[in-house]
C-alpha cells in the first residue's frame, strides 16, 4: 500500500522466530531479494530507494525541520495553559 517511494529495508531479524522469507536469514540474503525484485520489474532507481534512499530522504527532511525549529524556545509539555 505504501509504494516504492515509502519502504526501506532493515537488517534486524530479532523477534520473527524463523518466519522470514525463505533464504533470508539476514542481510546476506539481500542479493536474492534484489534479484527477485529486478525479475519483477523493479528499476535500479526503485531498488536504490529501497536500499537506503527513502530513509536518507526522510532523515534529510527531519534534519531540515529540526534546523528550522532550533531557534524556538522549548515548549512546556506539562503546562497546557502555556500553549
Amino acid at each position: 500500500m505504501a509504494g516504492r517511494d515509502h519502504v526501506g529495508l532493515g537488517g534486524d531479524y530479532d523477534g520473527i522466530n524463523g518466519t522470514g522469507p525463505q533464504g533470508m536469514t539476514g542481510v546476506d540474503g539481500y542479493p536474492l531479494l534484489f534479484a527477485e525484485l529486478a525479475r519483477r520489474g523493479w528499476s535500479d532507481a526503485d531498488m536504490a530507494r529501497l536500499a537506503g534512499g527513502n530513509m536518507l530522504r526522510v532523515m534529510d527532511t527531519v534534519d531540515a525541520i529540526a534546523r528550522s525549529l532550533s531557534a524556538l524556545p522549548p515548549g512546556d509539555a506539562i503546562d497546557i495553559a502555556s500553549r
